[in-house]
């Protein structure tokens, strides 16, 4: 038997007035995600830990079957593993946005969904201005960032910037959780404001504004954490071979930190533009090799961010007809046997809130060796009637990797 998970990021949501009390899953035509729903069994899983923040690392983390309190140690630490950036035991690695501040306010979390071509420019600028032998700051995707801190201390709270849009920035700085962290605390706060400084008015903000797009005229570090020690799936679950096929550097560190090769996809952008036929063709070819194949799409997720109802819809309609429908058939013909697929999104990410939830979210298993429940769509209140129940956690691998 071999594997794929399809996990369309921040795809669940909340009822919504405009659309009679309804979520975008429950709207959107996706005839092919609803299909395999009827073929398979269906559930719901809670992926956010106790005493964790929804985040996306935390909930891929836990979707993949990993204990995440014994092996998290960061976002900046994973996507280093995407970008191959080493780390020293003597190092601490932080998320680095670029994001746009207007009126002293975070506008944005990703500075208008920033141009790879333009943030390299910028992210070259500050190392050459703000990097030392204790700070270094290393090239992304799009407003995806990452700095390196030599002695940094871990012990600090930082605000991920999308859970905070609207709010004064200096309210939501970096603060010391214990005395030995003040001087992290307030080494990284200097960059912030300095960075602020030095980038309000470079070229490539100047030519944003006049284009009418947000200039990126920040930093904003996050997630701090140290050298990550995850065990590959093949420990876990006996998984021999497998790809990660994302856009998204933090889960391509995911993959890469659980032993997956990341398979990259040209056009492939995270963003509701994204390259769907070729994920699809990229993991269709995957599972001619590979045990178990991992495909990730960002789309849904971002229309969260954005609060734009009807741009989720569209994406996770786009997910479902030009990136499900052709695994599927190619599942269900000879091209490939025995395969077992699942789809879930990772958390939901409301539109009305704009930020990640730790609600559970629904998810389909089909297995041609198992006889189906009776669910016949997917969507948050729907899947309550499957068979599989509640699960959390590992239990979602475990359940997938099932026999019986």
């Amino acid at each position: 038997m071999k594997y794929i998970v399809i996990l369309g990021d921040g795809m669940a949501d909340e009822p919504i007035a405009t659309l009679g009390n309804k979520t975008p899953l429950q709207v959107a035509h996706k005839p092919t995600i609803d299909k395999v729903t009827q073929m398979g069994q269906s559930g719901l899983l809670r992926t956010i830990p106790e005493g964790f923040s929804p985040g996306s690392e935390i909930a891929n983390l836990s979707v993949l079957g990993y204990d995440v309190a014994s092996v998290f140690e960061g976002r900046g630490t994973l996507e280093a593993a995407s970008i191959g950036v080493p780390i020293e035991t003597d190092e601490m690695v932080m998320r680095c946005n670029l994001i746009c501040i207007e009126d002293n306010k975070i506008k944005n979390h990703s500075a208008g969904h920033i141009s790879n071509e333009e943030a390299a420019e910028l992210i070259t600028f500050l190392q050459e201005e703000l990097g030392s032998e204790l700070v270094q700051f290393f090239n992304g995707v799009s407003y995806r960032h990452l700095c390196k801190i030599k002695n940094g201390d871990k012990r600090i709270t930082c605000t991920p910037p999308h859970d905070v849009v609207g709010t004064p920035f200096q309210d939501v700085l970096i603060t010391a959780q214990v005395s030995e962290a003040e001087v992290t605390a307030k080494l990284l706060n200097d960059l912030i404001l300095h960075s602020h400084q030095l980038l309000e008015n470079h070229p490539v903000n100047i030519k944003r504004r006049t284009q009418g797009k947000d200039p990126a005229n920040s930093i904003w570090f996050w997630s701090p954490g140290y050298k990550s020690s995850m065990k590959p799936l093949s420990d876990l679950f006996g998984i021999q071979s497998g790809s990660v096929i994302s856009a998204v550097d933090l889960i391509k560190g995911i993959g890469i930190s659980a032993g997956l090769k990341s398979l990259d996809v040209e056009g492939a952008t995270g963003l509701f533009n994204t390259n769907y036929e070729g994920k699809a063709q990229a993991a269709i070819e995957a599972l001619k090799t590979d045990d178990f194949v991992f495909v990730h799409v960002e789309a849904s997720d971002e229309a969260g961010h954005e609060g734009d109802v009807d741009l989720k819809i569209k994406t996770i309609e786009y997910l479902s007809e030009r990136l499900i429908k052709p695994i599927l058939e190619a599942i269900t013909t000879t091209i490939l046997e025995s395969v077992t697929i699942a789809i879930l999104p990772d958390h939901p990410t409301p539109c009305r809130l704009r930020t990640h939830t730790a609600d559970a979210v629904p998810f389909v298993i089909y297995n041609p060796t198992k006889a189906p429940d009776e669910v016949t769509q997917f969507d948050e209140f729907s899947v309550q009637n499957g068979v599989l129940g509640t699960l959390k956690a590992d239990e979602f691998m475990k359940q997938l990797f099932s026999k019986t």
